[in-house]
């Protein structure tokens, strides 16, 4: 859903959030963005990830979209022939979309693997994200041959790290946040390998356009808790969007309250930040059966500060990997596998372990031969692989004074709905803006100087004009 398909109406004194209206019309070619100006400061430093333009990638994470079960993650659980078997965040039961979920899925292919192989086996992984390595890791120290087949000329996938003079500590352009490190296997991983995490206190902060904070509410969460209730007593899944109109559940007042904020302005910003931005997909493409709304950033969850690539490629460390090789074809055969890339070599394996992106499997970057079976074409087709893709910014000196991690702005109409404070568990004057699905996808078509100019314009709520400088006249910082 676009940033304003949600149309406030009103009914009787209270407003509905209504969904854009369905007639087709013929597509428009992207406007030009708009020049804004902005009193927000010019950082020292900025970076943007591109992860929806990546073809490597061709998104973040998955997500499931209306008609899709957790089942479909199941059904990629389940090996092919014997022969090829698939690993990724995507196919995970616990922990999907994340890196958590990565990380079990790669150990879980790997002793899918281990019950079927025999000793000294060759083992193809296609991938070196944290699922690929995870699994060579694993095999390789079990005796088998592995050879790690990667895209890219690094290994870590979307885990990337980027280090320069300009920022006091490595940054992360993919995954950056351990959830709920306590409870998990990752987090004493890498406190083991000596990649520094932070904690974060995940205090969230909604202000108005003008900069008014807002007083806390659960109005919004709850809406879309009836609007879910009323959903699983319906014969067919929907989206949460068409869930919270005709449940009912978005018939909130339009009143203005404290700040001249309305609870129907409320629900607008929870399901734009913390639904759809948040899950890299627009609310009327989200199951409202089983997509389950994660928030970016939550109590007990670790920030990395320390290099998260480099434990990716220690895993690696002593296994044949061959960079910068693209697999187009995987052909099983009477004795077992074999890959051919793109530049022509081909590759045997009695195995292959295939951990590419969700998106790019949906792409059809790799051909199988024979097909896959129609169970496992059929969960490519019906999962979805959300787009999210984020702004960091550092600056000399904080223009801001609050301590909250995670801000939104209520009736705001913009491309970076929601930002990361990384001020108060890092003491660094960063700042990490997310844009996602449909906002996501338009912005990779712009410029830097124009997606940096909506991030500033974003954050005006935020300005505490006692410690802003004068903005510089032009140029992006770093």
């Amino acid at each position: 859903m676009s940033r304003r398909s949600f149309i406030v109406g009103s009914i009787s004194g209270l407003t509905v959030l209504a969904v854009a209206a369905c007639t087709e019309s013929a597509p428009e070619p992207t406007p030009p963005m708009p020049s804004t100006r902005s009193d927000i400061p010019q950082p020292v430093a900025f970076q943007r990830t591109s992860w929806t333009s990546d073809p490597l990638a061709t998104g973040a994470f998955s997500y499931l979209p209306v008609g899709a079960t957790p089942e479909q993650r199941a059904v990629l659980r389940e090996p092919v022939d014997g022969r090829i078997f698939f690993a990724g965040e995507h196919t995970a039961d616990v922990g999907p979309g994340t890196v958590q979920g990565a990380r079990v899925s790669g150990r879980r292919v790997a002793t899918d693997v281990l019950q079927r192989a025999q000793p000294g086996e060759r083992i193809a992984v296609v991938g070196a994200g944290l699922a690929g390595a995870t699994a060579a890791r694993i095999l390789s120290d079990a005796g088998f041959e592995v050879v790690v087949i990667e895209g890219r000329e690094r290994a870590g996938g979307r885990i990337s790290t980027f280090s320069g003079d300009e920022w006091p500590f490595p940054i992360e352009l993919g995954a950056a946040v351990i959830h709920d490190a306590g409870s998990n296997s990752l987090s004493n991983a890498l406190a083991a390998a000596r990649i520094e995490t932070t904690p974060v206190e995940a205090r969230v902060e909604r202000r108005t356009r003008a900069g008014a904070v807002a007083a806390e509410s659960d109005v919004a969460e709850d809406a879309l808790l009836e609007a879910r209730t009323w959903a699983e007593g319906q014969l067919t899944d929907l989206s949460i969007a068409d869930a919270l109109v005709e449940s009912g559940a978005a018939e909130l007042s339009d009143e203005s309250g404290e700040g001249g904020i309305s609870d129907a302005d409320r629900l607008e910003n929870y399901v734009t930040a913390d639904l759809g931005t948040a899950a890299g997909a627009d609310v009327d493409d989200l199951s409202a059966w089983f997509a389950q709304p994660v928030p970016v950033l939550a109590e007990g969850d670790e920030l990395v500060t320390g290099d998260f690539q480099s434990f990716v490629a220690a895993e690696l460390e002593g296994i044949d990997v061959l960079p910068s090789s693209h697999v187009s074809h995987i052909t099983t055969t009477e004795h077992g596998v074999s890959l051919r890339l793109v530049r022509g070599e081909s590759y045997s394996a009695e195995r292959v372990v295939v951990t590419v992106p969700l998106g790019v499997l949906k792409a059809g970057t790799i051909e199988f031969e024979p097909p896959l079976p129609f169970s496992h074409r059929g969960a490519i087709s019906a999962l979805g692989m959300g787009l999210q893709d984020k702004v960091l910014l550092r600056f000399e000196k904080p223009f801001w004074s609050t301590d909250a991690a995670v801000w939104t702005v209520i009736d705001g109409d913009t491309d970076f709905p929601l930002w990361l404070n990384l001020l108060p568990a890092t003491g660094e004057a960063i700042l990490v803006g997310l844009t996602g699905g449909e906002a996501a996808q338009r912005l990779a078509e712009y410029g830097d100087q124009e997606v940096l100019d909506a991030a500033l314009a974003s954050l005006e709520p935020f300005l505490d004009p006692s410690l802003a400088s004068p903005r510089p006249s032009s140029g992006v910082g770093g």
